[in-house]
């Protein structure tokens, strides 16, 4: 798609001509006595202002203030893993009723399984839950502790959204979100949004091409009493993500009407649009008489002024079509066994997301949402040529209408070469833990697959029977090799129930009889993603993959990015990987139609803070699960290396381009 289009001033003159001569072709009696040749409005004034515009819009009517430039810091979700030990005491969650071992629970007076139930508790405290606010269902975040289950007690999140679903009465419609608005948000506390080309994988994420500050564009006039829909060119201000903070042509520094809009609405069209459909164009009310000349000021003020291309809305629609069909076949992973797949349908397509019934459930509730580029979805036929584990289906044939998903659909993973030094089990690297993504964890290789895929186990934490094992690509952007989160005063969470703190990998791998991955064999691309700290987007709450909610970027480290949701605490932090396709631009749940979780309120927020500073002034070498401690144990020393020497990370900055930040040291 070609970038906005420059409006030489011949260009512009013969768009407005052809504008003003097609409204004088057809017109009814009544309007030509208010037109003039040009096809712009004359006897504006003899329109009564009783008269109602048909032309209003829910965005064009918000006044907003200045817009200031700070960036500020939110926060996130996350699901804490707890694994009972059996030495200390059963207790019982207050939340959810659990029962399970003393020492596994959560915060210090073992109240709680989970951070979840704990969170859900202050907010019931308060006689709503957050998400009963948002959408009329009780608190869905019950990870259960339950005795040699650690993996349900790690990805429960959403199947327990699911077990609570049942429980509900089936005709209980959804509560829209109501009261939030990103340009409210945006205006009255000075964010800054990620730009749509971050996000590859969202509509218009390729050929964004240059929109920004200063395009012209022609869209509704809301400021006018006329009896039909009329037209008038604004100015984008500010951008943010979809959205664009206009201001209508003739208001200079007057901000009083500028409203947002989602750029790739319906209601947003190039200069010139009005010239080919036939639409007039109508200056303000409020402003009508500050001109006695409105076609010499147009001329003179879009001379050399940049627009959308003529195909700009063309292209928003091509980019929004989805090759994922509903009743499309997959292989997906098993919420509730992370180490095998199963069969599911796809349900419905909703922006790229997927809603996907594993194929067994007859009621079609035991579902699991992902995007289309998801790592965790893979075409029928994947488990087995490459040695995954699998739950075969009891349904021994297709659905009438269900058709296996074409290979050709998946993301594709870069290929590798296992031929020489690779991967092998037994080694050990740092992981970020699918089932707990504000941690980045010891872990071990437990078997290697074909294709460059492996199988990973958390260190302290895994089931005898291997079934929360985890498969990650060898390119995957979510296994680090040792010493990474040293080196970049990232804080690793070493095995549970290890006693030797602050934890040491020389000593560890001395302990264990183990040897490290090789560094060479790691992801070390670092791609100029165009992430900033404190830059907005809608990000989904990976441990409820349903909810798309209002986040934060915290941190950058290289291509890794912590992520907040707004209003929660540090503790539902998640690590997130600048490429994901749970990532969206502001606005993205709109232009798609997909429901928006606005941040907490702020009764909840400080609630949560004043727990919060408890927790940061106890800083404390004892393991505390999957929970984020508050200080950097491993940040005094690096590794005093034999083998390998690392070059210093950056640290809550940005780091763009191809930046090597383990290197092996050659004997």
């Amino acid at each position: 798609m070609e970038n906005t289009k420059d409006l030489a001033f011949d260009t512009f003159c013969k768009l407005l001509l052809h504008t003003f001569i097609s409204q004088t072709e057809h017109p009814s009696r009544a309007e030509r006595k208010r037109r003039d040749s040009f096809g712009m409005f004359d006897g504006y004034d003899s329109c009564s202002e009783d008269t109602s515009s048909s032309s209003s819009s829910d965005e064009s009517e918000e006044e907003v203030a200045p817009l200031p430039s700070s960036l500020p810091i939110i926060k996130n979700n996350g699901q804490v893993y707890t694994y009972p030990d059996g030495k200390s005491g059963m207790a019982t969650c207050e939340m959810c009723g659990m029962v399970g071992v003393r020492d596994a629970f959560y915060s210090k007076t073992k109240r709680f399984c989970s951070v979840s139930c704990s969170r859900s508790y202050s907010s019931n405290s308060k006689k709503a839950s957050i998400l009963a606010r948002l959408q009329g269902k009780p608190p869905t975040k019950k990870a259960k502790v339950l005795q040699k289950q650690p993996l349900v007690a790690k990805l429960a999140a959403y199947a327990q959204y699911q077990a609570t679903l049942q429980n509900q009465a089936k005709t209980k419609a959804a509560v829209p979100v109501e009261g939030f608005s990103w340009g409210n948000y945006i205006n009255s506390n000075s964010f800054t949004a990620a730009p749509v080309t971050c996000f590859k994988h969202a509509p218009m994420g390729t050929c964004w091409g240059d929109i920004s500050e200063g395009v012209r564009v022609e869209v509704p006039n809301t400021d006018c009493s006329l009896p039909t829909k009329v037209f008038w060119i604004a100015g984008i201000v500010k951008l943010a993500g979809y959205n664009a903070l206009l201001r209508y042509e003739g208001f200079e520094n007057d901000s009083s009407l500028d409203f947002w809009c989602n750029v790739c609405g319906s209601d947003i069209h190039p200069v010139g649009w009005c010239a080919t459909s036939g639409k007039p164009l109508v200056p303000p009310r409020t402003i009508q008489h500050k001109y006695t000349n409105w076609k010499a000021f147009l001329v003179k003020r879009l001379t050399g002024a940049k627009t959308l291309p003529p195909d700009f809305s063309q292209k928003v629609s091509e980019s929004m079509q989805y090759p994922f069909k509903t009743s499309m076949r997959v292989e997906v992973v098993d919420k509730t066994h992370l180490c095998r797949t199963r069969v599911a349908v796809v349900e419905s397509v909703i922006g790229g997301r997927l809603r996907l019934v594993y194929e067994e459930s007859e009621d079609k509730t035991d579902d699991f949402w992902c995007h289309m580029y998801s790592p965790l979805i893979h075409h029928i036929g994947w488990s087995r040529s490459i040695g995954h584990r699998f739950k075969r289906s009891d349904i021994t044939k297709k659905q009438d209408g269900h058709f296996d998903a074409p290979p050709h659909l998946f993301m594709k993973v870069k290929e590798v070469d296992a031929a020489g030094e690779w991967f092998k089990e037994g080694m050990k690297l740092e992981a970020i833990d699918p089932l707990n993504l504000s941690a980045i964890c010891v872990a071990t290789i437990r078997k290697v697959l074909a294709d460059g895929y492996l199988m990973i186990g958390i260190d302290g934490s895994e089931a005898a029977d291997g079934s929360d094992w985890f498969c990650y690509h060898a390119t995957s952007p979510s296994i680090f090799p040792v010493g990474f989160c040293e080196i970049n005063m990232i804080e690793l969470t070493p095995p549970r129930g290890y006693a030797k703190l602050p934890f040491k990998w020389f000593d560890y791998l001395r302990e264990t009889d183990s040897i490290a991955a090789p560094v060479k064999l790691f992801n070390k691309e670092v791609p100029n993603h165009g992430f900033h700290v404190g830059m907005k987007l809608e990000a989904v709450d990976l441990m409820e993959p349903r909810l798309v909610c209002v986040a934060t970027v915290t941190r950058i480290i290289h291509r890794l990015l912590r992520i907040h949701f707004d209003g929660w605490e540090d503790e539902y932090d998640q690590w997130v990987d600048c490429e994901s396709p749970d990532l969206y631009p502001v606005g993205w749940c709109q232009l798609t139609g997909y429901q928006l979780q606005p941040p907490a309120p702020q009764s909840s927020r400080d609630s949560q803070s004043s727990s919060s500073k408890q927790k940061k002034k106890a800083k404390s070498q004892q393991y505390k699960g999957h929970k984020k401690m508050t200080s950097l144990q491993l940040k005094e020393e690096l590794l005093d290396g034999e083998e390998y020497s690392f070059l210093q990370g950056a640290s809550d900055q940005e780091s763009n381009g191809s930046a090597s930040y383990y290197i092996k040291q050659e004997p």
